[in-house]
């Protein structure tokens, strides 16, 4: 029979089989599994394998001994468990059997629950009461069961003891079921915490719609580590955790503000349509589509609309759905968004960034004077301090001087707009000259030194849109009376601009752009019966939204999320 060999180096009792080439790595472990056995033994690759001393094959004798030792006491502990897990499982088993006989009935005697929302529950505190809602945390320990039950409104604690958590449905509940439940409402015992800082004790409840458990439990299709692409496929799903949540509410209290700071401005809130005929932004992000036989588009912008509402409205503003067709997989950029657009007339381009700098600020101050709103914007941003005033207002050209003085550079392209690389595949970095579309990347950083909201203004005629006002030529530049607003963490959130009041400066805009001027009769009929000095802006809800509830990815500020291939569910 060959020997049984030992390396003690390079040796495994894991993996080896005793051969030369997979020897075990401790004699004690070649004893054990191979009593009868003939050894060799080596202390490294270096050395020759010979027979072990008398001495060593005693000690190895011992830690044979010990190896079998501990295997057997391995073998009566797995057996020892694996009978208490049966005994475990028959009784529980058996409790289930029992729980089933248990049928919960309302005791007339007591009072008539009052139904409520859990929202609103503080004022009915020591009264009976009775909630639905969806069990949100579920704990079971020695024969309690506490649930948070969520119903939208808010979170409550309730507690099941005794006959009533004992029921088959009790045994059974699921995380995500759907319950009702009636009991009394009492404050938190001192030193003790819930949410709303009081406890439902439960004396009657009963499941309204079971969620499965097993392996189509709700914690087994989603959670905290799912990978991104699950999370987009179950956003129907994320939506019930407490940070989705509360981004969203929060979301609503920003939209009623914004309503608000603008109402109070005396701007009039407008609907214009989504479907539209005529481009804003450039026909390179338009979603087009088939109008009964003529083609349309989903809007990039309402601002053409609520320009023509001015004559009979005056300032105008609308919350409205704008589409972007551009392949953008950037954190802060959706091919849907909600777009808050304003417009006014007879103001000058400083009065423009005046009212907007006005409607930020006082749209967050309501919101932190709100307690309910306040506590979200705590809950999702702890660190969130109000933007001082006034905002920091740097023109186009100082901010080219600031970038390339700050040796923040931008990627080079060639004529045709694709990136240059050098010798080892990376992208030649170069200063910003006059004429750059400063990129987003160099816009972002510029924000987050300064840290501090900034006016960009001043921007050349090439880089924006037909409709902008022109501010001054030099350089070989003309430049516009146009702005974006910019804030730590997110970057650009509103952009906006002067208009052209002029119809012949706006015929001559169609012209150089290669626009067709028939299709924009309405838009050049403003200019054309009693034209005045106005502009306006864009602000982007997710992005504002993100900056204020500190969210890595405008995609967590919709509700559904569109981008590039996403438009499920």
């Amino acid at each position: 029979m060959a020997p049984i060999h030992v390396d003690e180096s390079a040796g495994s009792d894991e993996t080896g089989k005793g051969t030369p080439e997979a020897p075990y790595q401790t004699l004690a472990f070649a004893l054990y599994s191979h009593p009868e056995g003939s050894y060799v033994i080596r202390k490294d690759a270096s050395g020759t394998y010979e027979e072990p001393t008398q001495s060593a094959l005693k000690k190895a004798k011992k830690g044979a001994d010990g190896i079998e030792k501990k295997r057997k006491k391995a073998e009566e502990l797995a057996e020892r468990e694996a009978k208490e897990k049966a005994e475990a499982r028959e009784r529980k088993e058996k409790k289930l059997e029992e729980s089933k006989k248990i049928v919960l009935q309302e005791d007339p005697s007591l009072p008539a629950a009052v139904k409520a929302k859990i929202g609103n529950l503080t004022p009915l505190r020591t009264k009976r009461v009775k909630v639905s809602g969806w069990v949100h945390r579920l704990r079971d320990q020695k024969e309690i069961i506490f649930i948070v039950l969520r119903d939208g409104t808010g979170y409550l604690q309730c507690i099941l003891s005794g006959q009533v958590a004992q029921t088959y449905e009790a045994l059974t509940l699921t995380l995500e079921s759907t319950i009702e439940v009636a009991g009394t409402l009492k404050v938190v015992p001192e030193g003790q915490t819930a949410p709303g800082g009081h406890e439902l004790v439960v004396d009657y409840w009963r499941v309204l719609g079971a969620a499965p458990g097993g392996e189509d439990a709700f914690t087994n299709r989603l959670n905290e580590k799912s990978d991104p692409s699950i999370q987009a496929d179950l956003r129907h799903l994320v939506l019930r955790g407490e940070t989705a949540s509360a981004t969203l509410k929060l979301r609503s209290a920003l939209l009623s503000a914004f309503r608000s700071t603008l109402t109070a401005h005396d701007l009039t809130e407008v609907t214009p349509p989504c479907l539209v005929q005529t481009q804003v932004e450039g026909g390179a992000t338009l979603f087009k589509l088939d109008y009964y036989g003529q083609p349309a588009f989903l809007t990039q912008s309402s601002q053409l609309y609520l320009e023509t509402c001015l004559p009979s409205l005056g300032d105008v503003f609308c919350v409205q759905e704008s589409f972007r067709a551009e392949n953008s997989h950037t954190r802060r950029h959706l091919s849907e968004y909600t777009h808050l657009e304003g417009e006014l007339a007879f103001i000058t381009f400083d009065e423009l960034m005046d009212h907007l700098e006005s409607v930020i600020c006082e749209t967050v101050d309501r919101l932190l004077q709100d307690p309910t709103s306040a506590a979200l914007i705590k809950q999702l941003n702890p660190g969130f301090e109000a933007p001082a005033r006034p905002f920091l207002r740097l023109s186009y050209v100082d901010a080219i001087k600031w970038l390339n003085e700050h040796d923040i550079k931008h990627e080079a392209e060639d004529a045709d707009g694709n990136v240059i690389k050098d010798e080892q595949g990376n992208p030649v970095m170069v200063e910003h000259k006059v004429g750059d579309d400063i990129a987003e990347a160099a816009e972002r950083k510029m924000t987050d030194i300064l840290a501090r909201p900034v006016f960009l203004y001043g921007f050349p005629a090439e880089l924006k849109a037909f409709y902008m006002k022109k501010m001054k030529s030099e350089g070989g530049h003309t430049f516009t009376e146009s702005c974006d607003l910019l804030m730590p963490g997110v970057g650009e959130i509103v952009g906006g601009s002067m208009r052209i009041a002029d119809e012949q400066e706006l015929l001559a805009a169609y012209k150089r752009e290669g626009i067709d001027a028939a299709p924009y009769y309405w838009f050049t009929d403003q200019r054309k019966y009693g034209t005045c000095e106005h502009g306006g802006y864009g602000l982007g809800v997710e992005r504002f939204l993100a900056w204020l509830a500190k969210r890595y990815t405008v995609r967590e500020c919709s509700l559904y999320p569109r981008w590039p291939g996403r438009a499920t569910p």
